[in-house]
C-alpha cells in the first residue's frame, strides 16, 4: 500500500493533490502504529470479539491484505461513524456486564452473611419460645378460665334482667301480689294463765282506787246534789263546763292541755323533730318578745303570726339550733329576723372597744335579690332598736362595703362569695359573731357555695358551742352559738351541714317538705314546642292589669321571648344572670311598681323574691330539678292570697314527668291525660 502511495507521488502536479497525499500518508502511519505488537496485545485483551470482528472487517485479514496489497481500500465518513458507534455500544455493554457481575457477587456475600444472622436469630427465638412455653400455657389457661367466668356472669345477669323485666311487666298489668296475712288460730290467741298477779288484786290495801274513793261530780244540766249550797254548785258547774267545752283559741295559755296543743299543731300543720321542744306561740303577745319588737311588729301591720313564726320564734328565743322547712311565701324571713334582733338586744352595744371584733350576727343568702329583700325586712324592725344593718353582695364596690363594715354594724347580710372576699381582705372579722342564718340553704349548696359556707362557719368562734348531749340544760344567761337554716326543701347537702355544725337541732316542718301551696291553682298543658308562644300570648291577654312571671331556662330564650312580647305591645322586662346587679334591681323595681306587667326571667328570681299581687306564674320551660318547680310557682299565692300557675310540658321533659305527676296528685290538681298515660310518669327515673 505504501508503495502504491509513494509511487503515485511522482504523478502529483498541483498543491491540492500534494496536500491530499500528505493526509493519506499520515493515516498510513497511524495504522502502522496502531497495529504494532505491544499496543495490539493490550487492545485485543480489552476488546470484545464483536469489536475484533469489526476491525478485521474494516481492515481485512492478513491474507486478504497480502492478496490485495496493490488495491488500497478507503472508508467513507458514514462507515467510520458506524464503526465508532458500534465500538461505543460494545463498550457500554461490557461495562454493564462487569457491573452486574460485581453487584451479583456483592449481593451473594450479603445474602450469605444475612442468612447466617437469620439462622442465629431463629435459633435464639426457638430457644426462648421453648423456655416460655410453660408460662404461656399457664397464662392461656388463666385467660380461658376468666373468659368462661365472665361469660357465665354475663349469662346470669342477662337472666336476672330478663326476670326483673318480666316481673315489672307482670306487676304493671296484673298488679302487685299482696302477701296474705297470717291468720292466727283461736288456740294461739287464748292463752290462759291461772296464776294471780298483783295487778289483778282489787283489795283496798293494794289498789289505790279503793284507797282514794271517788267523790261525786257535779251533775250536767239542771241537776244538783242534796245537802250542799246550790249557789256554789252553780258556780263550780259553770267553771267545769267552760273548761271542758271551750276551743283552744278561747283558753288562756295556762289552761292549754296536751290535747289542746296537739289540736293546735294539727290546725296549722306544724310538726317537730327533736327533744325538749317548747310549745308554739299562739299570738304576738304570747311570744315573749321585747316591748320594742312588739311595737315594731304592730307598726309593720302584722296582726297574727304565720305557722313557721309560731313554731320557730320560741325556739330562737331559747337559742336552739333550728332547721326550718316551709313552703314559699310562708314568712320564713320574720321567723329568724325577730329572734335574731331579740338576741342582739341582750348584748352590749357596739363601742370603740368591741367594734373591731366584727358583727353580732350574719345572714347568708344565695342571690343578690334575696339578700336585698332580707335587708329590707330586717331594717324595718332594726331601726326601732337602733341597730345597724350592712348589705354585702357582689356586683357592687367591695371597697365601699369594706368601709361600711369598718365603721361597725350589728348585722351583716351577705352572699357567701362576697363575704369570703371581705374576710380574706380583712375588711371584717367574726370574732364575736354567734348568730348565723342560712336562708335558702339548699339553693346555696346547689350553686356550689358549700365550701364558702363552711369557711364562714369555721371563721366564727367555737368556744361557746352548745353541749353535745341532749340531756344537758342550756343556761339562759350564757351566750351560745345559734344557727338557723331555712329552705322550702330539705336537700341532702343541708343535712350534711347540719350534722357538722348544728348541735341538737330541732327540725320544724310546716306542711309537707317540697310541697306546693294549696292556695295555688296548678295547670299543666301538654303541647309542642312550636305552640308555646301562641299559648303564652293567650294567657297574657287574659291578665288585664294583673302581673305575671314567665320562667325560662336560658338567657337567650329570655331575650328572644321578651323581644317578641315587646313587639306585640306588652309591657315586659327581663331578669337573668347575664345582667348586672343594677340592671336587675331596676327591672324588679319596675315590676313591683307595675310599670311592667310581665317579667321574663330565669331561676335567678325563682327563689325567695317577694313581690306582692303576682297573679300568674307561667313555666314556659319546665325546670330540670323538680324542686325549682315548687320555688317558681311560689312567686304567686303569697301572704294568704290565691294564685295561678301554668306549666307548658313537652315530650322533651320526660325526666320530670313522674315527680310532676306526684306533686299534682298531692295538691289535688288535674293531671293531663297525656301525662297520666305516659310511660315516664309511672316509674321514678333511675
Amino acid at each position: 500500500m505504501q508503495k502504491e502511495v509513494v509511487g503515485q507521488k511522482k504523478n502529483l502536479s498541483n498543491k491540492f493533490e500534494i496536500s491530499k497525499y500528505k493526509r493519506k500518508k499520515k493515516k498510513v502511519r497511524r495504522r502502522r502504529r496502531f497495529f504494532s505488537f505491544p499496543f495490539l496485545q493490550i487492545y485485543q485483551a480489552n476488546t470484545s470479539p464483536a469489536m475484533k470482528r469489526s476491525i478485521n472487517q474494516v481492515m481485512g485479514s492478513t491474507s486478504a491484505t497480502s492478496a490485495d496489497a496493490n488495491k488500497p481500500v478507503y472508508l467513507s465518513k458514514a462507515q467510520r461513524e458506524e464503526l465508532a458507534l458500534n465500538r461505543r455500544h460494545d463498550q457500554i455493554s461490557d461495562h454493564r456486564l462487569l457491573r452486574e457481575q460485581l453487584d451479583r457477587s456483592t449481593h451473594d456475600r450479603k445474602r450469605s452473611r444475612g442468612r447466617d444472622r437469620d439462622g442465629d436469630r431463629d435459633r435464639e427465638r426457638s430457644r426462648r419460645e421453648r423456655d416460655r412455653e410453660p408460662n404461656r400455657r399457664i397464662r392461656d389457661r388463666k385467660r380461658e378460665e376468666e373468659e368462661a367466668k365472665s361469660r357465665e356472669k354475663a349469662r346470669v345477669e342477662k337472666l336476672l334482667d330478663r326476670e326483673k323485666e318480666l316481673d315489672a311487666i307482670k306487676e304493671q298489668y296484673l298488679g302487685v301480689k299482696k302477701p296474705k296475712k297470717r291468720v292466727t288460730k283461736p288456740s294461739e290467741k287464748l292463752r290462759f294463765s291461772f296464776d294471780w298477779e298483783n295487778t289483778e288484786d282489787t283489795s283496798r290495801d293494794v289498789n289505790a282506787l279503793y284507797q282514794n274513793p271517788h267523790e261525786a261530780q257535779l251533775l250536767f244540766g239542771r241537776g244538783f246534789l242534796a245537802g250542799t249550797d246550790r249557789r256554789q254548785q252553780k258556780k263550780q258547774a259553770a267553771e267545769h263546763h267552760t273548761s271542758v267545752d271551750r276551743h283552744w283559741s278561747d283558753k288562756r295559755l295556762d289552761e292549754m292541755s296536751e290535747r289542746d296543743w296537739r289540736i293546735f299543731k294539727e290546725d296549722f300543720n306544724i310538726s317537730y323533730k327533736g327533744s325538749k321542744i317548747p310549745p308554739p306561740m299562739r299570738s304576738w303577745e304570747e311570744s315573749k318578745l321585747s316591748s320594742e319588737l312588739l311595737k315594731a311588729v304592730e307598726r309593720a301591720g302584722y296582726k297574727a303570726p304565720r305557722p313557721i313564726q309560731m313554731a320557730a320564734i320560741p325556739l330562737g328565743l331559747q337559742q336552739r339550733d333550728v332547721i326550718g322547712v316551709a313552703e314559699t311565701g310562708s314568712g320564713k324571713t320574720h321567723a329568724f329576723v325577730l329572734p335574731m334582733l331579740a338576741y342582739i338586744s341582750r348584748l352590749p352595744p357596739l363601742s370603740e372597744e368591741n367594734i373591731r371584733e366584727g358583727p353580732y350576727a350574719v345572714v347568708m343568702a344565695p342571690t343578690h335579690e334575696l339578700a336585698q329583700q332580707i335587708e329590707k325586712e330586717t331594717v324595718k324592725f332594726a331601726r326601732y332598736l337602733g341597730l345597724r344593718v350592712t348589705l354585702t353582695v357582689g356586683g357592687q364596690s367591695i371597697e365601699e362595703q369594706g368601709l361600711k363594715l369598718a365603721q361597725g354594724c350589728e348585722i351583716v347580710i351577705a352572699t357567701p362569695g362576697r363575704l369570703i372576699d371581705c374576710l380574706e381582705r380583712r375588711f371584717v372579722v367574726l370574732n364575736q359573731c354567734n348568730y348565723v342564718v342560712l336562708d335558702e340553704a339548699d339553693r346555696m349548696i346547689d350553686m356550689g357555695f358549700e365550701p364558702q359556707v363552711a369557711c364562714v362557719l369555721d371563721a366564727m368562734p367555737s368556744s361557746n358551742l352548745k353541749p353535745e348531749k341532749e340531756e344537758e340544760e342550756l343556761d339562759e344567761k350564757k351566750i351560745y352559738r345559734t344557727t338557723y337554716m331555712f329552705s322550702a326543701t330539705m336537700a341532702s347537702g343541708v343535712e350534711r351541714l347540719a350534722r357538722k355544725y348544728l348541735r341538737n337541732p330541732v327540725v320544724v316542718t310546716i306542711g309537707t317538705a317540697g310541697k306546693a301551696k294549696d292556695l295555688i291553682s296548678q295547670h299543666v298543658i301538654m303541647m309542642k314546642e312550636s305552640e308555646k308562644y301562641f299559648r303564652l300570648q293567650k294567657l297574657l291577654d287574659e291578665l288585664g292589669d294583673k302581673t305575671a312571671f314567665v320562667f325560662v331556662n336560658t338567657r337567650i330564650k329570655c331575650h328572644s321571648i321578651a323581644k317578641s312580647l315587646d313587639k306585640a305591645g306588652y309591657r315586659v322586662t327581663t331578669s337573668h344572670g347575664g345582667k348586672s346587679q343594677e340592671q336587675r334591681e331596676v327591672s324588679l323595681e319596675g315590676f313591683r311598681a307595675k310599670r311592667y306587667n310581665v317579667l321574663v326571667a330565669t331561676d335567678v328570681v325563682g327563689r325567695g323574691i317577694d313581690i306582692q299581687d303576682v297573679a300568674h306564674v307561667i313555666n314556659y320551660d319546665m325546670p330540670k330539678p323538680i324542686e325549682m318547680y315548687t320555688h317558681r310557682i311560689g312567686r304567686t299565692g303569697r301572704a294568704g292570697k290565691s294564685g295561678v300557675a301554668t306549666s307548658f310540658l313537652t315530650l322533651n321533659d320526660t325526666d320530670v314527668f313522674y315527680d310532676l305527676k306526684q306533686i299534682l296528685v298531692q295538691s289535688n290538681s288535674a293531671v293531663p291525660p297525656e301525662l297520666a298515660r305516659h310511660e315516664a310518669s309511672r316509674f321514678k327515673p333511675g
